[in-house]
């Protein structure tokens, strides 16, 4: 069964703010929680960038119901540090934990001063690590000398429960690539055509019978029109290919890339909505499209208003498969 995820997004609201989001979405019916690691925020204007790990735990904690993060090994992380953070939260909390490997993006890797690599090499560094990760997970003592370097590294503190590594993907090539290794998918919604190219390369290339996980970003208030300006100030940053993102490293550099953007132009790139009818029939969609989890983003910084109106007329309806 599809579970309804709520995405806590760490860029544009405290950690502290978000504890009490998660709370507040596990009550309103949400099934699941997923939430971002950032070192630095899109925008200036966002202004927030909290450590997931350590959220996590606390967020855990304070719900009962399962919680995923993105996180990029390699180069901010070192990855028997991943495996020890992984390890010792899914220790404490088997079963409800599970993360999603990915490459990174300069803004929040640059921070070590070492070069950022090109695209493939990143993916060749994340394979490395996931290697590592999976094996120290395991309780195998592990030396690597590669992309990236571990000696005689061994966890003693294990999970009782495996949590799964799955990956973080934007693109076809990405999610072909992954399905050999990784236990599962993440992407974002996109156009039908893009979606299904996205799982079929993802199942056709050993990830069948995997889980895939969709993220949806959209504005929702109580007019159109404050949902249009919301989306503009918090959102218009987000909107480059997968090329641009990956490659700016400062959150200024995201303002300046999207001072060409205008608020109309976000309305062909996200739901911009005050209609609770329209937000139900758009996740109804990824829903029936077969997503395990559909994790919704609403960028709208009235986290409260979101929680309470989707609680009463969205959530309840959704048709979920059996």
């Amino acid at each position: 069964m599809a579970q309804i995820t709520y995405h806590a997004s760490h860029e544009q609201h405290a950690p502290s703010a978000l504890l009490q989001f998660a709370v507040a979405a596990e009550q309103a019916g949400f099934t699941a929680i997923h939430c971002s690691d950032h070192f630095h925020p899109w925008s200036e204007r966002q202004g927030q960038s909290g450590y997931s790990f350590a959220w996590i735990a606390a967020a855990l904690q304070a719900t009962k119901v399962p919680i995923s993060m993105v996180c990029a090994p390699g180069q901010r992380y070192h990855p028997a540090i991943v495996a020890q953070a992984i390890a010792t939260i899914a220790e404490m909390f088997p079963g409800r934990y599970s993360v999603e490997l990915g490459s990174g993006e300069a803004l929040n890797e640059c921070i070590t001063g070492e070069v950022w690599p090109q695209k493939a090499e990143r993916n060749a560094r994340l394979l490395e690590c996931a290697d590592v990760i999976r094996r120290l997970l395991k309780g195998e003592l592990v030396n690597r000398t590669g992309r990236v370097t571990v000696k005689e590294a061994k966890l003693y503190t294990l999970p009782t429960v495996q949590p799964p590594l799955m990956v973080a993907a934007l693109t076809e090539a990405t999610a072909s690539w992954a399905g050999a290794w990784a236990d599962g998918l993440i992407t974002v919604a996109g156009d039908d055509e893009q979606m299904e190219k996205m799982i079929s390369a993802f199942r056709n290339n050993g990830g069948a019978d995997k889980p895939i996980y969709v993220q949806m970003a959209f504005s929702y208030a109580r007019s159109e029109k404050e949902a249009l300006e919301v989306a503009f100030d918090q959102w218009r940053t987000n909107f480059f290919s997968p090329e641009v993102l990956n490659e700016l490293s400062k959150p200024t550099q995201f303002d300046s890339a999207a001072t060409y953007m205008r608020p109309e132009d976000l309305e062909e790139k996200m739901l911009i909505s005050a209609s609770t009818e329209e937000c139900l029939k758009y996740i109804q969609h990824y829903v029936d499209l077969g997503f395990d989890r559909v994790i919704l983003h609403n960028v709208n910084r009235d986290q409260e208003l979101f929680l309470q109106d989707f609680k009463d007329k969205v959530l309840p309806h959704i048709r979920l498969p059996q």
